[in-house]
């Protein structure tokens, strides 16, 4: 192996270790749901409206985002993201007021999308070649999905540890606190790894260059939006990202829906959940492989059909078949994780010049991750209509729908391209 192709692996390595670190903390409710509800005195309906004011600044700083990735090293965005995460994670800790965690919950919003999204992907584009986007982008969510299982790996065993059989609140404040410091840290340790070892977007471009690759020799100007804003593409990437990551936000709910519906306890659910997690490497390694194999329409098509009947059987089966859905939701998480891991390697297949490759993953995110905002209200909906547990069943089951329709977005999307092509 060429001494460049190692350093192109190595900070995409980097790379991966920064998606994958920046996301737990802010997430916990995918482990530990029920015990933040306890530790921070919220309801379900305070949590979803904190998770909505996360998905507003997240919406709101997605274009943004792409045109600053465009203008701004991709680097020192990044670093500046993780920093910042870092930061509020050590706040969080402190278990502050409801006031307090709003506005921890707005600028993880800020530093985990606005500097970081559009030049974490960007960064990404530049590394691969051109016949490896499919499988960077399935090892990009494969990779970081490895970070995230080893962290929630060890924060489930200090959490265990501390906690035990115990129900005193402050027994779980303290196992909780315990493993959002140890996230934070590992997020600040990152912030340093890219700082000092990863290129600055100049010498990634000439990396291109030198390997033969189309290097970002064009600069970008506001006056090209106009271009990119009639391509086609672009809004039914967007569509496509939109139902499949409505559909992938079922993973934040299934340790809810364990321990609510099913009557499973907290710290087995949190193995269960931990296990889902080991899941997205495999889902991001099987859906790349696959993409670079039979397509990547066809993949991400396969991906949402095989989740939306698991999400379907969680919903519909009797809870006296409570040892299968352990297992039903391990397979769905390999689905989502399929679904997360591919659709952004469509980028490659959507005819976008690479000078405004920043702006325009800006403008897709800014259309595919709607569901931040709009999930969490239609989550209140449900909970409020349907009850705990209806409400959880009744999510699944519209999660379900989304699929399918991103499934004849899919369809649309493959049809345009090959006729194209032809």
């Amino acid at each position: 192996m060429s001494k460049s192709n190692i350093k192109r692996y190595f900070q995409f390595f980097l790379i991966i270790l920064a998606a994958g670190a920046i996301y737990p903390v802010i997430y916990l409710r995918t482990n530990y749901q029920v015990t933040i509800l306890e530790v921070f005195n919220l309801s379900q309906i305070k949590l979803n409206n904190l998770y909505s004011m996360l998905g507003m600044a997240y919406v709101i700083g997605y274009i943004p985002s792409g045109l600053i990735a465009d203008k701004i090293s991709a680097k020192k965005l990044i670093a500046i993201s993780l920093l910042g995460t870092s930061l509020c994670g050590f706040w969080f800790a402190q278990v502050p007021s409801e006031n307090s965690v709003s506005i921890i919950f707005f600028l993880w919003g800020i530093f985990s999308v606005f500097t970081f999204w559009s030049a974490h992907m960007k960064i990404v584009k530049m590394l691969a070649r051109a016949n490896e986007e499919g499988r960077f982008f399935g090892i990009l969510d494969g990779g970081r999905g490895v970070v995230e299982a080893i962290m929630a790996s060890i924060g489930l065993a200090i959490f265990a540890k501390i906690l035990g059989t115990s129900e005193v609140m402050a027994d779980k404040q303290s196992a909780l606190v315990s493993v959002i410091y140890l996230y934070s840290a590992i997020v600040m340790l990152a912030a340093i790894l890219i700082f000092i070892f990863v290129d600055d977007d100049k010498k990634l471009a000439e990396m291109a260059e030198n390997s033969g690759e189309r290097g970002e020799d064009e600069k970008f100007h506001i006056k090209d939006i106009g271009k990119l804003l009639k391509n086609k593409y672009v809004y039914l990437m967007g569509g496509i990202i939109f139902m499949g990551y409505a559909v992938f936000w079922t993973v934040y709910y299934i340790g809810g829906f364990l321990q609510t519906n099913i009557g499973i306890d907290a710290v087995t659910v949190g193995k269960i959940t931990v296990i889902i997690l080991w899941m997205r490497p495999v889902g991001g390694f099987i859906g790349g492989f696959l993409a670079d194999k039979i397509g990547r329409p066809l993949t991400i098509s396969i991906a949402l059909c095989g989740a939306a009947v698991m999400l379907l059987i969680s919903a519909l089966m009797p809870v006296s078949s409570m040892n299968l859905f352990p297992i039903i939701v391990v397979i769905l998480g390999i689905f989502l994780y399929m679904i997360r891991g591919t659709y952004w390697s469509l980028l490659g297949l959507s005819k976008i010049e690479i000078a405004m490759m920043g702006t325009a993953i800006g403008l897709i995110s800014f259309i595919g991750y709607l569901p931040d905002i709009v999930l969490p209200q239609l989550n209140s909906y449900l909970w409020v209509t349907f009850g705990d547990q209806g409400g959880y069943n009744a999510y699944f089951i519209v999660s379900a729908v989304f699929g399918l329709l991103g499934i004849a977005i899919l369809a649309y999307y493959n049809m345009l391209n090959k006729k194209e092509k032809a």
